[in-house]
């Protein structure tokens, strides 16, 4: 019971949510659960890239992370580089002043701290600096939660990136690499976890077991350009990409087996068109996903998963459907390693079609040995998650204090929000 000298503890969630990469929403997705089974009385909004979708989707208020809408567009004439810059200014203000509102902001996973993808400093850098400087400055708990993160050579987007994690007030990575990378940035990791990716604690719906002839194979594809240091050859990287998977596809086809493209992102839709188009098979269907929920259903009805994104792979793994991996960064062969795959990955900046089928091939000559593996791996993976949500109450929720009347406004048993 709510004493009197409780009120509900106001919790933002932050980040590129809403915008139509599904990874992101769904460890939003992940939080919210935590929130309301853990502390149902938090009032929850969002801070976010994408405040409709957000609002409608996950039913808790939402406002737009950037003042100028026009923010992950290129400027170019004089007045959108004016508006942008000062989109900069305003949104600092009303960063801080959200923040201010809040006794706990949380960054619910998401790669927030890697450059693994191009990436400019001025973009979500500065406004993930700006949250956690907010946070410092008004006394608002800021956590960092499972995020992903890479060691960053450009010297701004580095120098924005370690500050942000300096600032929090709680940090926990979705990998060993990434808690090693922050390290080698001049952070102090000492009291750092790492656990699981927050994705894995989704429901899992019910998995299909194989049965009869060969049956469908998910392919994962992705507007894959290179990284943050290929810009040079953004356009030579994504031809390869495309090329290979194509290629693959087509092989796969040829072998009589039903092909399911999957996006993991919006923009991923006109390399899935092209794939179709070069192809030209009945096989080859493109299904619709809008969730993690609806990319598990479709990777539990397959016998294989091949794929690109990141949480393509952690869906096809978590539903136990053996998986091979167009890895494009660390974070992705660290993710099959842990879960007991680390032969099944393949460069997805170097995709050799007739490599990748003859790796595809083996994979399936071991699908009933790697499907126990990874029933077994998802069970140490959901004791790991309990205990990052152990710890998170443990950090951000402490229990209330009886023996003083409150010295400040918010206190901190929860109440869910309308």
């Amino acid at each position: 019971m709510t004493s009197a000298y409780e009120t509900p503890v106001r919790v933002g969630v932050f980040g590129l949510l809403g915008s139509g990469n599904l990874g992101n929403d769904g460890s939003l997705e992940a939080v919210l659960g935590y929130l309301r089974a853990e502390h149902p009385n938090a009032v929850v909004d969002a801070l976010c890239g994408g405040p409709e979708v957000v609002a409608t989707r996950y039913r808790i208020p939402a406002t737009r992370l950037h003042w100028y809408r026009g923010e992950y567009r290129t400027a170019s004439r004089a007045g959108a580089i004016a508006a942008k810059a000062l989109g900069k200014l305003v949104d600092a203000a009303r960063t801080a002043a959200w923040v201010r509102q809040h006794d706990v902001v949380i960054v619910p996973g998401m790669g927030v701290l890697e450059a693994t993808l191009p990436l400019r400093p001025w973009g979500f850098p500065y406004s993930l600096f700006l949250l956690c400087a907010s946070g410092r400055l008004f006394g608002t708990r800021v956590a960092l939660v499972g995020v992903g993160a890479s060691e960053i050579g450009d010297r701004p987007t580095r120098a924005l990136v370690r500050w942000s994690a300096r600032l929090a007030t709680y940090r926990s990575y979705r990998d060993a690499q990434s808690r090693g990378a922050m390290r080698a940035m001049g952070v102090d990791t000492a009291r750092d976890e790492v656990y699981p990716d927050l994705a894995f604690a989704l429901p899992t719906p019910p998995r299909s077991e194989p049965q009869g002839p060969p049956g469908p194979v998910c392919v994962g594809i992705m507007a894959f350009h290179g990284g943050n240091d290929d810009r040079a050859r953004a356009e030579e990287i994504h031809r390869r990409y495309l090329d290979g998977t194509t290629r693959f596809v087509r092989a796969l086809v040829e072998d009589g087996r039903p092909v399911r493209l999957l996006t993991g992102d919006e923009v991923d839709r006109p390399v899935v068109g092209a794939i179709l188009d070069a192809v030209d098979s009945p096989l080859v269907t493109a299904a619709e996903v809008a969730s993690l929920a609806d990319l598990m259903r479709e990777m539990a009805a397959a016998d294989t998963v091949v794929a690109t994104r990141y949480h393509n792979l952690i869906c096809a793994l978590k539903v136990g459907t053996p998986t091979l991996a167009l890895s494009y960064a660390a974070k992705s062969d660290a993710l099959m390693a842990r879960m007991g795959l680390a032969a099944y990955c393949h460069p997805a900046r170097e995709v050799d079609a007739e490599r990748l089928l003859e790796q595809f091939r083996a994979l399936e000559q071991r699908s009933a040995e790697v499907r126990r593996t990874l029933t077994e791996r998802n069970l140490t993976v959901a004791r790991r998650l309990e205990q990052q949500f152990t710890a998170l109450t443990a950090a951000l929720f402490p229990a209330p204090d009886h023996t003083h009347a409150p010295t400040h406004t918010h206190t901190h048993t929860l109440r869910e929000a309308p």
